[in-house]
């Protein structure tokens, strides 16, 4: 006598054909996840360098200003706070052009200074892709009633 065959249902017959499907499925989805994951760290990485620039000439043009210290001081200050600086991305004019010949005389006679950075590149760090972003020129302006002989204070030291 033969066994009964009992066919197999049709929901036993569709699960054994989509085995393996939820990992592809997740394989897929989770490669787009995680390169929009990445852009979004590489892209706050590029803004925080772009802010801190910004920074670093707010400050430099302070301590232009205030402090009695040359281009080098200024220029050694603002690579400390962002180590990717060069000393030909920075620039310190003071107006009238050659006030500042004279360190003894230089805040008596110089009516404002401008910081500025320029001509800096970001590299990313995101695996294949290789990119560097140049950031925008950055300027800062001081006036020079804000001009002081001063040697004291945290921003000078």
């Amino acid at each position: 006598m033969k066994p009964l065959a009992f066919p197999v249902p049709v929901r036993l017959r569709c699960r054994s054909r989509q085995r393996g499907s939820t990992i592809v499925e997740f394989g897929l989805i989770a490669g787009v996840f995680f390169t929009l994951l990445i852009g979004i760290a590489e892209f706050s990485r590029l803004l925080y360098y772009w802010n801190t620039a910004a920074e670093v000439t707010r400050l430099g043009a302070r301590m232009a200003v205030v402090c009695d210290a040359g281009d080098a001081v200024v220029k050694n200050r603002m690579r400390e706070l962002l180590p990717m600086l060069q000393n030909s991305n920075i620039s310190v004019s003071y107006e009238p052009a050659g006030c500042d010949a004279d360190a003894a005389t230089a805040r008596a006679t110089c009516k404002s200074v401008a910081v500025s950075v320029t001509n800096v590149s970001v590299a990313t760090v995101i695996p294949l892709v290789p990119l560097t972003v140049s950031m925008p020129p950055f300027t800062t302006s001081m006036t020079r009633e804000s001009m002081q002989t001063s040697t004291g204070g945290t921003v000078c030291s």
